[in-house]
């Protein structure tokens, strides 16, 4: 197992640093200091030929640009919160609106466009980066001194594992993911329609027009939202309005559980994604349109990646029903989501 600090980029006169971590198989890993983000992943297909996995781009001019927050971390709560307002022990807090009249992943300047302080380390069963942060009360009009750690770590059985804690000194509402892009056959097919998903879930949240729940959860029976066995993403994506981009309610909660498998028939790579969240965001690349250049100047054009976003759902802080985000002082907020990847 191998890590080192592999480059430094500058940004309004602060570093940004690049770590690489290796593992004893060959699979290696870069994540960057700004937005906690995963640069780049690389796994091997069913030869045992390492490629990149994941969307992102050579420098970090790329992500400093309009991007949809490709591999970064997500905060204070990732997808949307309707009208960016929620009422929390009595009182109304007004967020920034940057999804029409919504609040989307944390604001306009969320988790994914600030610079975590890094800590890189090892230990017996891998090795990674612990990044921190400390989101002052009223950032993006949030109660309460925030203060973050998400850790990369890298393992030798070839799992990416992502751990999340926090803790508030104000009640808050909190809700982190990763928001990496997955192509499993490394770029080699422009879209990701012949992958093969299950998601170990039997129902879903519907949404309006602008993409908030409507507070009902609905069973994915009979509907192009059932992925309960593996069914190719393209075989109904033309049924979904847009394409994918919803909530399912996973089937299994309570601990670290098995959510759902991706697999990637020319490669043979398979991706088994487990987290702690009772929700899971599939989000098929409906809004990537051709204008982004990423790694080697390559087009990210509709469909070209997918992402599963663990999370609560939502809308949580305005739909009382659904699991809480409530985050209080005293308590520590844990998640924890593994990216495992084998062949077949």
């Amino acid at each position: 197992m191998n890590i080192r600090e592999n480059r430094t980029e500058d940004y309004l006169g602060q570093p940004v640093r690049f770590f690489q971590v290796e593992n004893d198989q060959g699979a290696k890993t870069t994540v960057m200091s700004y937005g906690a983000t995963l640069v780049s992943l690389y796994v091997p297909d069913r030869r045992g030929r390492l490629d990149d996995v994941v969307l992102g781009f050579d420098s970090l001019a790329g992500y400093l640009g309009p991007n949809p927050y490709i591999g970064a971390t997500i905060g204070r709560y990732a997808n949307r919160i309707a009208g960016g307002r929620f009422v929390l022990d009595g009182q109304a807090y007004q967020l920034a609106r940057n999804d029409g009249p919504n609040h989307l992943h944390g604001g306009i300047k969320g988790f994914d466009k600030v610079i975590w302080q890094a800590e890189p380390f090892s230990q017996p069963s891998g090795a990674g980066v612990k990044f921190s942060y400390l989101s002052p009360d009223g950032e993006e009009g949030y109660p309460g001194n925030l203060f973050c750690q998400v850790t990369y770590l890298l393992t030798d059985n070839n799992q990416l594992e992502i751990s999340y804690q926090a803790t508030t000194d104000r009640p808050t509402h909190l809700n982190l993911t990763n928001h990496s892009y997955f192509n499993l056959s490394a770029g080699k097919k422009d879209n990701i329609l012949d992958h093969e998903l299950q998601i170990i879930a039997s129902a879903y949240t519907p949404v309006d027009k602008n993409l908030i729940p409507t507070g009902e959860i609905k069973a994915v029976a009979d509907t192009p939202f059932d992925f309960c066995q593996p069914v190719k993403i393209g075989e109904r994506i033309n049924q979904v309005h847009g394409g994918y981009d919803h909530n399912y309610v996973l089937d299994n909660q309570g601990g670290l559980v098995l959510a759902a498998r991706v697999f990637e028939p020319g490669s043979g790579r398979l991706l088994e994604f487990l987290t702690t969240e009772p929700g899971l965001q599939f989000y098929s690349g409906n809004f990537l349109d051709g204008t982004i250049r990423g790694k080697g100047g390559r087009t990210y054009g509709p469909r070209v990646a997918f992402c599963l976003e663990s999370q609560h759902f939502p809308d949580s802080p305005n739909q009382p029903h659904f699991p809480s985000t409530v985050l209080r002082p005293g308590e520590v907020y844990q998640s924890k989501t593994i990216f495992r990847f084998l062949s077949r």
